[in-house]
């Protein structure tokens, strides 16, 4: 059987904060197969970030990995020395950062960042800047010997999103993330980018898995979602079953929030009530209960079972049989 290229189990990793210890992932598991694209949705604040960078080891001074492991390509990147991990990312990792203004140093242009980017090759220079070049146009950016010589400020939020996208997909890594990669842009150049990665997805020979917050996006893209709340996995689906069948509220929530999703105009937009909780002092029974529309008294206070639907679908409920 196939082996998954990434392979999250049972991770928890906290911040510390003035106030304490902030669960920020509370027992994520996650698996992308060879081949497919997974989507990763949920609100701001949920953990998608948070597990996007645990997954490539990119963690702040105030995180810390209190539990679990993450394998890419059957390797626990946290139990490598940091040199061994510098060399799985990029050829085995990459990662389209949220914000490509500040994924790319100000003070070197382009070309010196991706021909440093291209350092496992073992290439020359003039090697990596055809390399680069080639890339630049592969992802529709014109004349790129121009842009690799221009600095990230010289671009426009579009330019600079394909540069990262190019970027990341150098070193043609088993395992591309992609966090947040349209969020920045206007509609015209967001339906640009997901027409790129849509066509990049045909060439990929690994996986991708796409952190967003928009619905939209997770419908074009993916095969498969993980849908966070509170640091925690609520339901896992092919997009299928998540638009046509949710079972969450949380998830059905999200769905009945999507502008895409109403019928006709509307005076005010749906909501979700409520806020989501304290994560340095996490609710004892389903994070989401406070919320809930179909709470029961007990969902405060037990802790939630995962209910397996079928072999691709499961929910975190109390409220949900199988």
């Amino acid at each position: 059987m196939t082996s998954p290229l990434l392979d999250i189990r049972d991770l928890r990793l906290t911040y510390a904060t003035d106030r304490g210890e902030m669960q920020a992932l509370r027992g994520v598991n996650l698996q992308a197969m060879p081949g497919e694209v997974v989507g990763i949705v949920g609100e701001s604040g949920c953990g998608k970030s948070s597990l996007a960078l645990a997954s490539m080891a990119l963690l702040s001074s105030n995180a810390r990995l209190t539990g679990g492991e993450v394998r890419i390509q059957g390797k626990d990147i946290y139990k490598l020395n940091a040199g061994e991990r510098r060399a799985l990312r990029g050829r085995n990792v990459g990662m389209i950062f949220q914000d490509p203004m500040t994924a790319f140093n100000p003070v070197l242009t382009i070309g010196h960042q991706l021909v440093d980017f291209q350092y496992n090759l073992k290439l020359s220079a003039p090697e990596c800047l055809s390399r680069a070049a080639a890339m630049l146009t592969r992802v529709g950016l014109p004349n790129p010997e121009s842009i690799l010589a221009r600095y990230v400020h010289e671009l426009s939020g579009g330019m600079r999103q394909r540069v990262g996208i190019a970027a990341a997909l150098l070193m043609k890594p088993a395992v591309l993330i992609a966090d947040e990669p349209t969020t920045a842009l206007d509609v015209t150049m967001e339906a640009q980018i997901i027409h790129l990665l849509r066509e990049l997805r045909q060439d990929h020979k690994g996986t991708i898995v796409v952190v967003t917050h928009h619905l939209g996006v997770i419908g074009e893209l993916c095969d498969r979602v993980y849908v966070m709340y509170a640091g925690q996995v609520v339901e896992e689906a092919s997009v299928d079953d998540i638009y046509h069948s949710p079972r969450h509220p949380y998830t059905k929530a999200l769905i009945d929030c999507d502008p895409a999703h109403l019928e006709g105009p509307v005076q005010i937009l749906p909501t979700i009530p409520g806020r989501l909780p304290d994560l340095v002092d996490p609710p004892k029974g389903c994070a989401f209960a406070a919320r809930c529309p179909q709470a029961k008294p007990r969902c405060s206070v037990v802790t939630p079972p995962r209910v397996t639907l079928s072999g691709s679908h499961s929910v975190l409920c109390s409220e949900v049989s199988e």
